[in-house]
């Protein structure tokens, strides 16, 4: 197993990424990549856009192109360092699907019952859900234990994956007795570990909600990010002064994270710069906050856009360095089972 720090995470490529996205994982990917630097031992960073996990669902073929790309162009726009990280396509190392079979023939059924967002997802429509939607956590579980990941940054909706991921690693080892898998820990960041719903405080913000307004999307234009904060769902109440008293208030709480998080303090910090105040006085203060740090990551995101070779030869350099990874990993994991060697 390796020693070193391996960090790993990913985001789907499905319609444009949220303010959700960037505040619950992308920024603190910067940040993991910052004190990766500053810190003496080794760290290697492994960011993926995880086209594969998109399918679970269907997708345009032109869209998923395009988001794909895009998703990618908003890693390096919001400060994710090529020089620092390995940015790449799951889909472009193969080993990814290869090492989910393997899993997936060790995963008892019982542990893929137990995901709450299979339930979610699905809906009432459960019969007619694909495979692919059922068994993905194998597939996330491959995507971590495929780099021997030491750390994994994720939302608290996704901490369940990583403990399944934890248990298929220690019952792999245990099954052959090999330390084949490195045991990945979770890692949860920040203030903001889960933006939520505009509209309603008490849902996650997602990119498949049906309201536009119940989100703000990081190529958003200043005027519909204006518009979006000045229609969100607010109470009759003033600002309190502690976060005790927003616990009964989730639009509120909503709002006042989102503030806090784009003003890298803490929520009793923002509190007592607003405490007070109503709604009508406290909107325009928070749209302002949040244009200034999107402005440069839209036009930033516009520029790779707009000349795709670079980031084609960011994307393709990032994905031989993951494979060389991946490949050691699936070489062993298939010894480990048995298999005969190509050319054995």
């Amino acid at each position: 197993m390796t020693q070193q720090t391996r960090i790993f995470s990913g985001i789907q490529p499905t319609n444009n990424l949220t303010v959700g996205n960037y505040l619950g994982a992308i920024k603190n990917w910067v940040s993991l990549q910052s004190q990766g630097q500053s810190n003496e031992n080794q760290v290697e960073n492994l960011f993926c856009i995880v086209d594969l996990h998109a399918i679970t669902v269907p997708q345009d073929p032109t869209l998923l192109h395009k988001a794909t790309l895009e998703t990618a162009a908003t890693y390096l726009a919001s400060g994710i360092n090529p020089k620092q990280s390995s940015i790449f396509i799951q889909s472009h190392v193969r080993a990814h699907t290869e090492l989910a079979w393997l899993l997936s023939c060790m995963t008892p059924m019982g542990w893929l019952n137990r995901m709450t967002q299979f339930k979610d997802k699905a809906g009432k429509n459960r019969e007619k859900a694909g495979l692919g939607l059922y068994a993905y956590p194998t597939l996330m579980a491959a995507d971590i234990l495929l780099y021997q990941t030491t750390h994994v940054p994720v939302g608290d909706d996704q901490k369940q994956h990583v403990e399944m991921t934890r248990d298929l690693a220690q019952s792999f080892n245990h099954h052959y007795n090999e330390d084949t898998f490195t045991i990945p820990e979770p890692v949860i960041q920040g203030e903001a570990k889960r933006i939520m719903s505009l509209r309603d405080g008490t849902k996650k913000m997602s990119k498949s909600d049906p309201s536009g307004f119940s989100r703000i999307h990081l190529t958003d234009s200043p005027e519909d990010i204006a518009q979006k904060i000045k229609k969100a769902k607010t109470d009759l109440a003033p600002l309190p002064d502690s976060i005790v008293e927003l616990e009964d208030r989730p639009e509120a709480k909503n709002l006042i994270t989102l503030y806090a998080a784009f003003q890298n303090m803490t929520i009793d910090s923002a509190l007592k710069n607003v405490a007070g105040q109503n709604f009508a006085s406290f909107k325009p203060q928070l749209t302002e906050v949040i244009i200034s740090a999107l402005t440069p990551i839209r036009e930033n995101i516009a520029t790779y856009m707009n000349d795709q070779s670079e980031l084609m030869d960011i994307l393709n350099n990032g994905s031989e360095k993951a494979s060389h990874i991946a490949e050691k990993t699936i070489n062993d994991v298939k010894e480990t089972m048995g298999f005969v060697k190509e050319n054995n």
